[in-house]
C-alpha cells in the first residue's frame, strides 16, 4: 500500500549525497592520472632492467623526471628507453652517480594551488560523505531506517486512495447502520456536537476472519472521504522496551495533523490482552504500548475529530480499560453474513465478470450456508479460473457447483487408484447415510451422493438446510446422529462384522461431539437433567476428569453413559432403517457404481420411480444442478475417510 505522505525530497537527497562522493572520487582518479603519467609499454623497463642496463653500459643518456617517477633517454644502440623509479629517495640519480653516463633533471612543474587542496581535502571529504550517507542510511530519512525503532509504521490513504464505500461492502446490513453513525459525524460534526452529543471515541469490530472488518473500516473512510490511517496491532510491538509507546504517540500525532481521520489497528488483540500476566521483558514492552493507547484514547475531548477503529476476532483476551466508556466504548459485531447477505456479497464479486444468464445467485446463496464474505469471494474466483480452463466465454452454474465443491471439500483425486472392492465399499457406505437420511424425520435434504473421492474422504453425501439454522432440535440432532452411523451400519450390514472398516472415523467423532453436547450443554439428556457441565477451559466435557470439585465421579460416569447411550441408539436406528430399506439401499449403491455421482433429484427419481439417471454420454458425467440446493456439510458427515 503506497505511503501517501513520505519525507519530502528523500530520494532526492539520497541521489545528491551519492553523485557527490562519484564526483569527488573521479576528481581524485583525474588528479592523480593527471600527476602520475601511465608508462608507453614499448621500451617499458621496470628499475631493475634499468640497473642491469647501466651496469652493463647500454645507457647512452638519461632525463630523471621526479614528478613522474620516470627516467628515459637513449640506449647505446640508440633506441629509446623508458624507466619507472621508486617513490622511495633518488635512487636514479644516486646510480646514474657512480657511473660515467651523462644524466640530467627534468624541470619541476609547480603544482596549482587547487590541485594541492583537492589532494589534500578530498580523501577528507570522501570519508566524511560515506559517512553522512551511512548515517542516514541507519535513520531512515526518518522513515523505516535501522535506527528509526520509535517511528510510527501507520501508513495513510487519503480519500482518493483506492477508496472504498458502503456499495462495496454487502451482507453486514446491521454494521453498517451502526458505523453510518460515525460516518455522519465526520462529515459534520457540529450537527452533533451542538446538541451536546459525543461521539464515541473508538469503535470495536468483532467478528469470524474473513468477514469484512478491515473493509469495513475503509468504507467509512471512503464514505467520510477522510484521511485513513491503517497499522497492525503487531506492528507497535518490537524487542526494545518503549518502542512501542513512542510510535503509538507518533501515530497519533500524525492523526492530530490530518483531522479529522480514522486510525484503525487490525488484530488489536497483539497489543491490547490483559495486563498483569507474565514477567518477560517482550511481556513489559506490550504493556507500556497499552498504557500509551490508553492515555491517547483518554485524552480525546471529542473536538479531534480522530476516530479509532479497530478490529478483532478475540474480544474476550481484551484488556477492560480499552472496552470502558470513553474508549472502545462500541463494539459492532460483524458476523457471517445470512442468505440475503450471502446473495448480495457474490453479486458484488460478481461484477465486471462474464456470468451466464441462467445463473441463480440465490441458489448459489442457499448453497453456502457458513460462508465468509472472504469465502464466497473465493469461490467466485475459483468458479472464474475453472472456466477459464475449460475454454468457456461465460462463467456457469455448472463451474460455480464444482468451485463449491473444491472449496469445501477439495479437488477431486479422479487419478486415485481403488479397487474394485474399495469402490464397492464405498457405494455401500454412502448409500447407507444417504437412505437413513432420507427416511428419518427431522433430517436435512439431499443434495448430492458421490464416491469420488475429494481431499481425504473416499467419497461423501452433502446435505442442505432448507434454511440457514440459529438452532437446532432435538429430532434434527438425532437425526443427524442416525445419519452419520449410517456408512457404519452398512458396511456390517453388507460385508459382515469383521469387514467394517476405518472409513467412519470422522462419522464416529462427529456422532460423539453431538452426544457430548446433548448431554452436557443442551440439557436432553433425561437421566442428567437441565445442568451444563462443560468445561469452561477446554471447551467440552472429559470424562473422568471434569472440573475438579465440581463434578462427582458417579455424575462423570453418569454423562459417559448417557453420551454412549445416544450413540448406540442412533447406530441401531441407522442398522433398523437399512434393515428395512434393503432394496432402496441396494439400488442407489448399485447406481452410485454406474454414475459415480448423483443429484437429490435423481436419487429421488431413481427411489420413486426406477428410473436412472440421463446422462449425455450414457455415463459417469456430472448431473445436471439439481433443484435442491447444497450445503456446506457438517464435519465428519456422509465421508468414507481415508484410512
Amino acid at each position: 500500500m503506497k505511503n501517501e505522505n513520505p519525507p519530502p525530497n528523500f530520494n532526492m537527497r539520497n541521489v545528491a549525497v551519492w553523485g557527490l562522493i562519484i564526483a569527488m572520487f573521479l576528481v581524485m582518479i583525474t588528479v592523480t592520472q593527471g600527476n602520475f603519467n601511465s608508462v608507453p609499454e614499448e621500451n617499458e623497463l621496470n628499475f631493475s632492467q634499468f640497473s642491469q642496463q647501466v651496469q652493463h653500459g647500454n645507457i647512452a643518456s638519461a632525463k630523471i623526471d621526479q614528478d613522474a617517477r620516470i627516467v628515459t633517454g637513449e640506449r647505446s644502440d640508440g633506441s629509446d628507453y623508458v624507466a619507472n623509479i621508486p617513490f622511495f629517495d633518488d635512487k636514479a640519480g644516486d646510480l646514474l652517480a657512480t657511473t660515467d653516463i651523462p644524466y640530467e633533471y627534468a624541470e619541476k612543474k609547480e603544482q596549482s594551488v587547487l590541485v594541492g587542496l583537492l589532494m589534500s581535502v578530498l580523501p577528507l571529504l570522501l570519508i566524511v560523505g560515506i559517512f553522512f550517507l551511512f548515517f542516514r542510511s541507519m535513520q531512515g530519512g526518518g522513515r523505516g531506517g535501522a535506527m528509526s525503532f520509535g517511528k510510527s509504521k501507520a501508513k495513510m490513504l487519503t480519500e482518493n486512495t483506492q477508496k472504498k464505500t458502503f456499495e462495496d461492502v454487502a451482507g453486514v446490513e446491521s454494521a453498517k447502520e451502526d458505523l453510518n453513525e460515525v460516518v455522519e459525524f465526520l462529515r459534520d460534526p457540529s450537527r452533533f456536537t451542538r446538541l451536546g452529543a459525543r461521539i464515541p471515541t473508538g469503535a470495536l469490530l468483532v467478528g469470524p476472519p474473513g468477514t469484512g472488518k478491515t473493509l469495513l473500516a475503509r468504507a467509512v473512510a471512503g464514505e467520510a472521504e477522510v484521511p485513513f490511517f491503517t497499522i497492525s496491532g503487531s506492528d507497535f510491538v518490537e524487542m526494545f522496551v518503549g518502542v512501542g509507546a513512542s510510535r503509538v504517540r507518533e501515530m497519533f500525532a500524525d492523526a492530530r495533523k490530518h483531522a479529522p481521520c480514522i486510525i484503525f489497528i487490525d488484530e488489536i488483540d497483539a497489543v491490547g490482552r490483559h495486563r498483569g500476566v507474565g514477567t518477560s521483558g517482550g511481556h513489559e514492552e506490550r504493556e507500556q504500548t497499552l498504557n500509551q493507547l490508553l492515555v491517547e484514547m483518554d485524552g480525546f475531548d471529542g473536538q479531534e475529530g480522530v476516530i479509532i477503529i479497530a478490529a478483532t476476532n478475540r474480544p474476550d483476551v481484551l484488556d477492560k480499560a480499552l472496552l470502558r466508556p470513553g474508549r472502545f466504548d462500541r463494539q459492532i459485531e460483524v458476523p457471517y453474513p445470512d442468505i440475503s447477505g450471502r446473495e448480495k456479497i457474490l453479486e458484488v464479486h460478481m461484477k465486471g465478470k462474464p456470468i451466464s444468464a441462467d445463473l441463480d445467485v440465490k441458489y448459489i446463496a442457499r448453497g453456502t450456508p457458513g460462508f465468509s464474505g472472504a469465502d464466497l469471494a473465493n469461490l467466485v474466483n475459483e468458479a472464474a479460473l475453472l472456466s477459464a480452463r475449460r475454454n468457456k466465454l461465460k462463467i456457469t452454474m455448472r463451474e460455480f457447483e464444482d468451485a463449491r465443491d473444491k472449496v469445501m471439500m477439495g479437488a477431486e483425486r479422479r487419478t486415485l487408484a481403488m479397487s474394485d472392492e474399495e469402490k464397492q465399499m464405498t457405494a455401500y457406505h454412502e448409500a447407507g447415510h444417504a437412505i437413513v437420511g432420507l427416511n428419518m424425520p427431522g433430517s436435512l435434504p439431499i443434495h448430492k451422493a458421490t464416491i469420488i473421492p475429494r481431499g481425504r474422504a473416499l467419497g461423501m453425501v452433502q446435505y442442505l438446510p432448507e434454511r440457514d439454522q440459529i438452532s437446532q432440535s432435538r429430532q434434527e440432532m438425532i437425526a443427524s446422529m442416525a445419519m452419520a452411523m449410517g456408512g457404519r451400519a452398512a458396511e456390517e450390514i453388507k460385508f459382515g462384522y469383521d469387514k467394517v472398516t476405518s472409513g467412519a472415523s470422522s462419522d464416529i467423532e462427529h456422532v460423539t461431539k453431538i452426544a457430548t453436547a446433548m448431554v452436557t450443554e443442551y440439557g436432553l439428556s433425561d437421566a442428567i437433567g437441565p445442568i451444563a457441565y462443560k468445561d469452561n477451559d477446554q471447551g467440552s466435557f472429559v470424562p473422568g476428569i471434569g472440573r475438579g470439585s465440581a463434578i462427582s465421579p458417579e455424575t462423570a460416569k453418569l454423562i459417559e453413559t448417557e453420551i454412549k447411550r445416544f450413540v448406540t441408539e442412533a447406530h441401531e436406528k441407522a442398522l433398523d432403517i437399512l434393515k428395512k430399506k434393503k432394496k432402496d439401499w441396494k439400488t442407489l449403491a448399485e447406481a452410485l457404481l454406474e454414475y459415480e455421482t448423483l443429484s437429490g433429484d435423481e436419487i429421488k427419481v431413481l427411489l420413486s420411480d426406477g428410473i436412472k439417471p440421463k446422462r449425455p454420454d450414457g455415463g459417469k458425467t456430472k448431473p445436471a444442478v439439481s433443484a435442491v440446493p447444497t450445503t456446506k456439510k457438517p464435519k465428519g458427515l456422509g465421508g468414507a475417510a481415508e484410512a
